[in-house]
């Protein structure tokens, strides 16, 4: 990615509240997926630029001094980003994936779910968090893949198949996925009447209605007799839900420290979209907090209509499920608070092109970094641009490393022409 990406200029001061530390604090008072929001966060130097727009000498620091004074950076005098780790999160269940799932789980704890329905690509990193994550609380997890089952099982898909219960679904009708996701939750709930959506719980747990819901009432006094009901939960696809805004918040609270990104420092803060609800969290999260942060979203799986829409939503259901008092109430229509980033190379959903998987091979040699051809890598290519047209004493930046690299093995399975040259050490 060699174009400049425009934005505007930035002022290293905090920015008003959007909301109050009392509702800030009522917010994230709840328990949590993860034991704690921390992450590491390296440094990446690109000390040189090569013919084709990337940098083809990185050098790493695993200790980054965020007040100033960095030894490593005063000696080379290159430009530089910050990488956040969330890569190093779980084995399994790391990046955004985890972050999203972070309010999520305990919520399902709560009202006594044993039963998940989701779906995604037979690649697809959600399910397999799902998976994971339900196993490990005793939920059965019943996914729904797209397509045909490979004839070797691995990566994510391999995840999935061990820790839940797979289904493949032919793509005509994954076509149609609330009426698939329903049907199916119907048939693990038998006769009993106990499926709910995901906004179902997330309404009821935000208001006094709760105890009154049918639904409810009904697995309350179920379990009262003893008795041992399915209770069914559909989980959109890929968590694109309000509540996954939650961990988000949690994770930029986290970085915003003083002793880390700090509230007063400007922020270009870069990450890959699929869905676009990590984008949109880092957004709402910097508005709500006061922070001088830009989001970049490098957009993949829609065009700019369709994340601005997905934008507005998410604002919308956050607000009316956790019932947050903006002090600003504009920001419920404004549709700016992420910028979206056009790739220069255009793609259809989880193809590679020429050369990626060597400059992948190239980053993770130099600083043991993974990134994939089809997300993280963009994130990179993006926050070395934004790094290289910064100005001394300007605006850090940050890219959020969003895991993904067990899809790396459904990638090699597909695309076997572009690893046998790694394997052969071919240079594009």
């Amino acid at each position: 990615m060699r174009n400049s990406i425009c934005s505007n200029a930035f002022q290293v001061l905090s920015k008003p509240k959007l909301i109050s530390h009392e509702s800030m604090d009522n917010l994230l008072n709840r328990r949590w997926t993860l034991p704690s929001p921390e992450t590491k966060i390296h440094q990446v130097i690109h000390k040189q630029q090569g013919l084709d727009g990337r940098s083809s000498n990185f050098l790493l620091n695993t200790n980054p001094d965020f007040g100033g004074g960095n030894a490593e950076m005063d000696k080379h005098k290159k430009k530089h980003f910050y990488v956040v780790r969330d890569d190093l999160l779980h084995p399994i269940i790391n990046g955004n994936k985890a972050r999203k799932l972070d309010g999520l789980l305990p919520l399902l704890q709560d009202y006594s779910v044993t039963d998940v329905v989701t779906c995604g690509g037979c690649q697809s990193a959600h399910t397999a968090a799902i998976a994971v994550l339900c196993a490990e609380r005793g939920i059965m997890s019943h996914l729904l893949l797209r397509g045909e089952q490979p004839e070797i099982l691995t990566g994510y898909n391999l995840m999935s198949t061990i820790y839940g219960n797979v289904t493949y679904v032919p793509r005509t009708i994954y076509a149609n996925r609330e009426d698939m996701l329903k049907s199916y939750a119907k048939s693990v709930a038998g006769n009993s009447d106990s499926v709910l959506w995901f906004n179902d719980i997330i309404q009821a747990a935000s208001t006094t209605e709760l105890s009154t819901s049918q639904n409810f009432m009904q697995m309350d006094a179920s379990r009262s007799d003893g008795n041992h009901l399915q209770k069914i939960l559909i989980v959109n696809e890929g968590a694109g839900d309000s509540v996954a805004l939650l961990g988000i918040i949690r994770l930029v609270q986290y970085l915003s420290q003083n002793h880390l990104l700090g509230k007063q420092r400007a922020v270009k803060f870069v990450v890959d979209a699929g869905t676009g609800t990590t984008a949109v969290g880092i957004g709402l999260a910097a508005l709500c907090l006061g922070l001088p942060w830009e989001v970049y979203a490098v957009m993949l799986a829609d065009k700019i209509d369709g994340y601005r829409k997905q934008e507005k939503r998410l604002i919308s259901e956050f607000n009316k499920h956790f019932n947050v008092e903006f002090i600003d109430h504009d920001v419920k229509k404004d549709a700016g608070i992420v910028h979206w980033v056009e790739r220069e190379r255009p793609r259809k959903f989880g193809n590679i092109l020429d050369g990626e998987m060597v400059v992948c091979q190239q980053i993770a040699q130099q600083t043991g970094i993974l990134v994939d051809p089809v997300y993280t890598l963009a994130a990179w290519d993006t926050a070395m641009l934004l790094s290289s047209e910064e100005d001394e004493g300007g605006a850090e930046v940050v890219m959020l490393h969003t895991g993904g690299t067990l899809g790396m093995f459904g990638l090699a399975q597909r695309y076997k022409n572009y690893f046998g040259m790694l394997k052969k050490g071919i240079q594009s």
